[in-house]
């Protein structure tokens, strides 16, 4: 079995525009729940805040779920490709020295998908937050602490 079944394939065609949201979505290597200890899900969020920070993205919604995340973003500044890299190594950094552990944190590559102009940004935003309820892990969106999005 391919270790990586389709990530290869993840970035042939990618195009990266500026100005343009894109819905996300990145997953753990193996799937492994490392963000169920919200503790360990804060040093993403604090990820995703330094690419908001930093002027490269604005950050519309996002949630970090134990084995993944979600994020609306529109892209500012910089290729898209760099911006979700450089997240995603210096969470592994981070994860790995507060857990003591080496090696990857994250499968290769992502999926994103470019949103249409003309289209609504709220259902998206409303989708990735509900993410948490639908999985089970709370009965209200309140009760669970990783995540934001500016319209709610």
């Amino acid at each position: 079995m391919h270790p990586r079944p389709n990530s290869h394939l993840l970035r042939r065609g990618r195009y990266s525009e500026h100005g343009r949201a894109y819905l996300v979505t990145a997953v753990i290597h193996r799937r492994r729940p490392v963000f169920a200890d919200w503790k360990v899900g804060r040093l993403l969020v604090a990820e995703l805040k330094r690419a908001n920070d930093s002027g490269q993205v604005k950050s519309l919604a996002w949630v970090v779920m134990p084995d993944h995340f979600h994020w609306l973003l529109q892209l500012i500044d910089n290729q898209l490709s760099r911006v979700i890299g450089a997240t995603k190594a210096r969470c592994t950094h981070s994860v790995n020295s507060k857990t003591g552990t080496c090696g990857p944190l994250w499968q290769n590559g992502f999926h994103d998908r470019a949103i249409r102009d003309n289209e609504d940004l709220l259902p998206f935003a409303r989708y990735i937050i509900a993410n948490p309820l639908r999985a089970g892990l709370v009965d209200r969106i309140g009760d669970y602490p990783l995540w934001n999005a500016e319209w709610l």
